[in-house]
C-alpha cells in the first residue's frame, strides 16, 4: 500500500510541473481561440511534465477539413 500512495504522488508532481509548462507557454490566456490544436498542444505539455523543461515541445497536427 505504501507505494500506491508514492506513485500518486509523484503524479500529481509529474503533473503540477506540465502545468506549470503550460502556463509559461501561455497556453491558458484569455485571448487564446479553443479548437483542436490548441486543445491538444495544452493537452500534451502537461502530460509531458518535466520533460518540457528538457526541450520537448509536444505540437499536435489536427485536420480541420472533414473526411470523405
Amino acid at each position: 500500500m505504501r507505494g500506491t500512495g508514492i506513485g500518486a504522488i509523484l503524479i500529481v508532481i509529474w503533473l503540477i510541473f506540465g502545468v506549470l509548462a503550460a502556463v509559461q507557454r501561455g497556453y491558458f490566456s484569455d485571448d487564446r481561440d479553443v479548437n483542436c490544436k490548441t486543445f491538444s498542444d495544452t493537452a500534451l505539455t502537461v502530460v509531458a511534465g518535466p520533460l518540457n523543461y528538457f526541450g520537448v515541445n509536444p505540437k499536435v497536427q489536427c485536420d480541420t477539413e472533414p473526411s470523405k
